[in-house]
């Protein structure tokens, strides 16, 4: 949530620490692309679920991400499409390249709508 209160340069400070950890950066590149729930990203990443929420929320409480609920999932996305071009051109400026796009089929072991038709 950006505070009205700060000046622009912390505002930016803020949001470039809260995307500063290569987790939450991989996470942003990912939910750039799509809308994802929680159990699908734990699952793409390997990492348990409390990890990958901790994380959503540093990313949501900087307003890089939104997020909504439906019945017991949540789904997360990037806030604002110019987040993307942000991730590319820090890349790019540290010597990167293009990130490998994340799977987009059915994960094996993850049990949300996209990935079990059963849990549709």
């Amino acid at each position: 949530m950006i505070d009205a209160t700060l000046a622009p340069e912390e505002v930016q400070a803020r949001l470039l620490r809260a995307i500063a950890h290569p987790f939450r950066f991989r996470m942003l590149e990912v939910l750039a692309d799509e809308e994802e729930c929680v159990c699908h990203l734990s699952t793409l990443f390997d990492r348990p679920q409390p990890f990958v929420s901790q994380h959503l929320a540093a990313l949501k409480e900087a307003g890089l991400v939104t997020d909504r609920r439906v019945a017991q999932r949540v789904f997360y996305r990037s806030a604002d499409p110019r987040i993307a071009e942000l991730l590319r051109t820090s890349r790019v400026l540290a010597g990167g390249s293009e990130p490998s796009p994340a799977p987009r089929g059915p994960l094996p072991g993850c049990n949300c709508p996209k990935c079990d038709p059963d849990a549709r």
